[in-house]
């Protein structure tokens, strides 16, 4: 499959994927090669620097194969070192992936780049850009290119950084979206971690110390999950309280203000519902405070 043959579709806001609708680095349009997966997938952003460590080829494939069998899409930014990485990993373990890039999509890449382009397209996968059919990459462009990234996900992991760079830029778009943003703690002599540990260490981001921890942060659902009709046939009989909740928030996770911030329930009864949700199977926490919601499938009912 040659890129440059290879259709491109320009996307306008209306056929954009829900959460970069809502995203305020939104573009007018988009230029997409490739697939963009179902709405119900989730965006996990994972980039960080093109010279990574040692260790980071390890590191980025047990944090991708952590989201098998969930509905996660990787997006990244087909860099050099971590981006590539990730997306290597997301195509080895059949996730699905999107790259956005920071030129058009005919603009010639090169090297182990367009290579790994050509797989992921091969595979399912979708490239995206901002910028229309012959536009070079420029370093202006970037800090948009990271911006789309943030846009497409709902959560951003820094994997590795050092104290300067455009992983650090992505953390901060993420922040002005009031979105998760994680970073994976490293050795404090070690000048890839520089960036992640800072962030860490000023409260900007939570630790991600295991790659299981990651699907947890997201709100990532199983495959396994309950349809509608499935769980009538397991004569789960659920109030129309619960209903509603598990219908807004299923597939999701929330801290318990989160969820009272959506409905009108006062604590005590929010409490009863989420513990009925619990019993039910539908819903679980680890401490109380964070509720990890399954997703549920209502249109086989």
């Amino acid at each position: 499959m040659d890129i440059k043959d290879s259709n491109c579709k320009e996307l306008f806001r209306n056929d954009f994927p829900e959460s970069l609708q809502k995203s305020i680095h939104c573009p007018e349009s988009l230029f997409i090669k490739g697939t963009l997966p179902s709405k119900d997938r989730i965006g996990i952003a994972l980039v960080g620097t093109r010279r990574p460590s040692a260790s980071a080829p390890l590191l980025c494939d047990l944090l991708v194969k952590s989201l098998r069998g969930t509905n996660a899409i990787v997006v990244s930014g087909l860099a050099q070192g971590i981006d590539s990485l990730c997306h290597e990993a997301a195509i080895k373990y059949n996730i699905p992936t999107i790259a956005v890039l920071a030129q058009g999509l005919d603009t010639p890449i090169g090297g182990s780049r367009e290579k790994l382009a050509h797989k992921i397209l091969e595979h399912g996968g979708a490239l995206v850009s901002s910028f229309a059919n012959g536009v070079p990459a420029l370093k202006w462009q970037f800090p948009l290119r990271n911006g789309i990234i943030t846009g497409l996900s709902k959560t951003t992991v820094i994997i590795e950084s050092k104290i300067k760079g455009g992983a650090l830029i992505t953390a901060d778009l993420c922040l002005k979206e009031n979105k998760t943003l994680l970073a994976i703690p490293g050795d404090f002599n070690r000048e890839t971690a520089a960036g992640t540990n800072a962030l860490l260490r000023s409260g900007l981001a939570k630790p991600l110390f295991a790659p299981e921890d990651l699907g947890l942060y997201c709100g990532l659902s199983q495959k396994n999950n309950l349809s509608k009709e499935s769980l009538f046939k397991s004569e789960i009989l659920l109030s129309e309280e619960a209903m509603t909740i598990i219908e807004k928030v299923g597939g999701y996770t929330y801290t318990i203000e989160e969820v009272q911030d959506f409905f009108p329930f006062k604590r005590p009864l929010l409490l009863s519902i989420l513990t009925e949700l619990e019993i039910a199977g539908l819903v679980y926490t680890n401490d109380g405070y964070r509720y990890h919601f399954s997703l549920m499938e209502f249109s086989s009912c």
